[in-house]
């Protein structure tokens, strides 16, 4: 089969200002196969600015495609770093709670490494509840609320593991954010207050009663926000660490409940 069409899609979509232009071509091209009316309106959806994981329906993370829709928080492969040290913490039935879930990538993720879990997931965006739902299927329950309030309170004081991407993102720098996060995906998903650790703070408070002594939260954070966030942690009352994957540029804090 000649290259042609994927090497002129790749083109057009360098010049749109597309890094991995001949990645996007593949993915688009496979997602209107056999269709060209769908295929461009794939393209123009991309050419036009729209994130590829919305054109797409779905995001890669940690082996898994994740099914995303349009406002939803796309997830990040630094987000690994939380799946990583989660998953080290876990047993098969275990009880974990993926917080601020967003599309449930953290969920499918753990799924996948550890197996059946005990698992609820927790967004206060409904159209993240939705599709978190979606992806995690019978394999969990997804509730809507603020932070810890929708929990069961079988949970409480009974979790192993709470595994947290909660924005982190100061309010003054989301206008700096690339154009795909901070047009596209729903705010309550990005602004972290205005140090970007307001969430960090109200978690930190109120884990440790949803914690079994000896479980965790496990929470992603900037690099340069790392040592504020654990001393958040260690102030109320966990054992915290700061820990790194260089190769998915990721940073979280691993903060364990010590009483």
């Amino acid at each position: 089969m000649t290259t042609a069409p994927r090497d002129a899609l790749a083109a057009r979509l360098r010049a749109a200002g597309s890094v991995f232009a001949e990645d996007e071509a593949d993915l688009l091209l496979e997602a209107g196969a056999g269709d060209a009316a769908r295929l461009r309106s794939l393209v123009q959806r991309r050419l036009g600015g729209e994130p590829l994981e919305y054109v797409l329906g779905w995001a890669a993370f940690d082996g898994h495609r994740v099914r995303v829709t349009p406002g939803v928080f796309v997830p990040r492969a630094r987000t690994t770093v939380v799946v990583e040290h989660a998953a080290r913490r876990l047993q098969r039935y275990d009880r974990v709670v993926d917080l601020c879930c967003g599309a449930g990538a953290i969920s499918v993720a753990l799924l996948g490494r550890v197996g059946a879990l005990d698992l609820v997931a927790a967004d206060i965006d409904p159209d993240a509840v939705d599709v978190a739902a979606e992806n995690i299927g019978d394999r969990g329950i997804v509730v809507a609320g603020d932070l810890f309030e929708p929990l069961p309170e079988r949970l409480r004081g009974a979790v192993d593991v709470i595994a947290v991407n909660a924005p982190y993102v100061p309010t003054a720098s989301i206008a700096t954010m690339p154009t795909e996060a901070r047009d596209h995906e729903h705010r309550v998903a990005l602004d972290g207050g205005a140090d970007g650790l307001h969430l960090h703070r109200r978690i930190a408070a109120g884990a440790g009663e949803w914690l079994r002594p000896g479980g965790a939260v496990v929470i992603e954070v900037s690099e340069a926000q790392a040592p504020v966030s654990a001393a958040v942690f260690a102030a109320a009352g966990f054992s915290a660490s700061v820990e790194s994957d260089a190769e998915v540029d990721g940073t979280c804090i691993v903060a364990t409940r010590t009483v």
